[in-house]
C-alpha cells in the first residue's frame, strides 16, 4: 500500500461523493484528496475542506465561490473555482491520478471528458456521461480499465468478466431492485407521492437517482451504460427485476455457465473496489447474510414502468436519442419532485418529448449539449401546457 493516489472529487457533496469521501478517509496513507467539486451544499463542502485539505475546490458559480471564501479560514484557503471551466480544471490537474466522477446530470460530461482525454483514470458515476456521450467517452478513451464503473451493476459487471475471453460471454444480465413500487397496481401509481418515492426499500440514494429507480429509468439508463462499457449490442443485455438486491448482476457464457455477484446492497463496496483497483483492501461492512431472506427474480413489467421501454427504444435508435431521453427525465423528475406533474406523468412528458426530436446520427460535445438544451425547453413547454399555463 505504499502508492499514494492523487483524487479530484466532482460531485463530493452528493451521496456517491459523501461515500466515496468514508472510503479515502479509511486509507489517508493510501489517497491524497487534491480537488473537490461541488454544487450549492457549502455547510458540507466545508466541512470536507477542513478534513481533507484539497489544494483547489469548485462549486456552481460565482456567487457561492464568494460565499465560500468569506467562510473559510484564511490561514488554509484552497483556490476556489466555479462553473463548468472550474469543474474541467479540477478534472486535469496534472498531479491528479483518478478522478471521481460524481456529478448528477449533463453538466458531468464535460469534466469527465475531459479528465479522459487528459489520461486520468475516472471512477464512473455519472451516468449522463455515458448515455448522453457514451461514443464520445469511449472515443476518447487512452488505454483499457481508464474507466472503472461504481455503479453496484456495472462493478459487478466488470468484476465477473475478469479474466473471462470476452469471445465466452453469451450475454449480460443486470439486475433491478423494482424500486418501491413494483408491487403496485398500475392504477395505484398515480397516486404515488415523492415522499413515497424517495423511500428506496435497499438503498441509500440521492433524489435523482431515486426517482429513476422508482420508474425503473434507472435501469434503462444502466442499460445504455453497460453497453458502451463492456463493448456489447443491446441484444446481449438483459434485465432482471431482484427485489432484494443481493445480486448485483450476472453473466451467462457461451457453455451456459450463469455466474453472479453477490452482496450486500451498499455502495461503499464497489467504490472501494474501484478506488483501489486492482487490489482490495479490508472496510467495515456488515456480512451478506445468505439465510435471512429468498432470492427470487421477475422479468421487467413494461406496461407499468414504461420510462424502461422508453430509454431501450432511445438505445435502440441512438444518436442524440438518448440524450434527449435523459435531458427530459431530468426536467420531468425535478417537476415531480416539486409537484408540477404526477409520477405517471413522468414518461409522457418524456415519450412527447422523444417523438418531436429528429435524430443526428453524428454527435459531438456542441451537439449534445445543444440537444440537451432543446430537449429540456421542449420538456418545460410540455409541463406549461400540462398545468395550463
Amino acid at each position: 500500500m505504499d502508492e499514494i493516489r492523487y483524487l479530484s472529487i466532482l460531485g463530493s457533496t452528493g451521496s456517491v461523493g459523501r461515500q466515496s469521501l468514508d472510503i479515502i478517509g479509511l486509507f489517508p496513507k493510501r489517497f491524497k484528496v487534491i480537488a473537490l467539486g461541488a454544487g450549492k451544499n457549502l455547510s458540507l463542502l466545508q466541512a470536507q475542506i477542513k478534513k481533507f485539505q484539497p489544494q483547489l475546490v469548485c462549486v456552481m458559480n460565482k456567487e457561492l465561490a464568494n460565499r465560500l471564501s468569506l467562510n473559510l479560514p484564511k490561514d488554509k484557503h484552497p483556490k476556489i473555482v466555479y462553473g463548468q471551466d472550474g469543474y474541467e480544471e479540477i478534472a486535469t490537474l496534472p498531479k491528479v491520478d483518478m478522478v471521481v466522477s460524481a456529478m448528477v446530470g449533463i453538466s458531468g460530461l464535460r469534466p469527465t471528458l475531459a479528465a479522459i482525454e487528459a489520461g486520468k483514470t475516472v471512477i464512473l458515476a455519472n451516468k449522463e456521461s455515458l448515455v448522453a456521450g457514451g461514443a464520445l467517452i469511449v472515443g476518447a478513451l487512452k488505454r483499457e480499465k481508464q474507466i472503472l464503473p461504481i455503479d453496484s451493476e456495472h462493478s459487478a459487471i466488470f468484476q465477473l468478466l475478469h479474466n473471462q475471453k470476452r469471445a465466452h460471454l453469451k450475454r449480460i444480465i443486470l439486475t433491478a431492485s423494482g424500486g418501491p413500487f413494483w408491487n403496485l397496481k398500475k392504477e395505484e401509481l398515480s397516486k404515488v407521492t415523492p415522499e413515497m418515492t424517495l423511500e428506496h426499500p435497499n438503498w441509500s440514494m440521492g433524489e435523482k437517482i431515486s426517482v429513476d429507480s422508482a420508474t425503473l429509468m434507472n435501469k434503462g439508463l444502466e442499460v445504455i451504460e453497460a453497453k458502451w462499457l463492456f463493448d456489447v449490442p443491446l441484444s446481449k443485455i438483459d434485465i432482471a427485476i431482484h427485489p432484494q438486491s443481493i445480486v448485483h448482476s450476472l453473466i451467462e457464457l457461451t457453455d451456459g455457465t450463469i455466474m453472479a455477484h453477490l452482496g450486500v446492497p451498499d455502495m461503499h463496496l464497489p467504490i472501494a473496489f474501484a478506488l483501489n483497483y486492482p487490489e482490495r483492501f479490508p472496510i467495515n461492512i456488515s456480512p451478506l447474510d445468505l439465510f435471512s431472506q429468498p432470492l427470487t427474480f421477475f422479468p421487467p413489467d413494461f406496461e407499468r414502468f414504461p420510462c424502461l421501454h422508453l430509454a431501450l427504444e432511445a438505445a435502440r435508435i441512438g444518436g442524440t436519442m438518448p440524450a434527449v431521453l435523459s435531458a427530459a427525465d431530468e426536467v420531468a423528475t425535478e417537476a415531480f419532485l416539486n409537484r408540477k406533474i404526477e409520477f405517471t406523468d413522468i414518461p409522457k412528458l418524456i415519450a412527447s418529448v422523444m417523438e418531436r426530436h429528429e435524430t443526428i446520427a453524428s454527435i459531438s460535445l456542441e451537439t449534445i449539449l445543444a440537444v440537451d438544451k432543446w430537449a429540456r425547453d421542449e420538456a418545460e413547454k410540455w409541463i406549461r401546457r400540462h398545468m395550463g399555463v
